[in-house]
């Protein structure tokens, strides 16, 4: 079974600061083949613990607003200064798949 690329969903990098609210380093949106490059950088005196966002509509019937599911990213990929030594790469997910911890986003 083949699933359709998930074109349009919106895709954010969010920064998680202790107490104080997320902040959004980046925003981008998948192109017609479901893929998507998001940079996002952040000043902070703190350590950050960077995720990433996506809101979608996949498998989602006629449900208001739409599926939103939060991956962290490592550690490991995140550098000091504004240019990155790696990438993370995602890889291919099938968002038809339920995720723990999925949400809704009705806004």
């Amino acid at each position: 079974m083949q699933s359709k690329n998930s074109g349009n969903s919106t895709i954010e990098d969010f920064s998680i600061t202790g107490p104080d609210p997320d902040d959004l380093m980046a925003e981008a949106f998948t192109d017609a083949k479901g893929e998507f490059n998001l940079k996002g950088s952040e000043r902070e005196t703190t350590n950050i613990d960077p995720v990433f966002k996506v809101y979608h509509d996949c498998d989602d019937g006629i449900k208001p607003g739409q599926r939103k599911v939060t991956f962290r990213i490592p550690s490991s990929y995140i550098y000091p200064g504004g240019l990155p030594k790696r990438i993370f790469n995602i890889g291919v997910l099938n968002l038809e798949t339920v995720f723990a911890k999925e949400e809704r986003d009705l806004i």
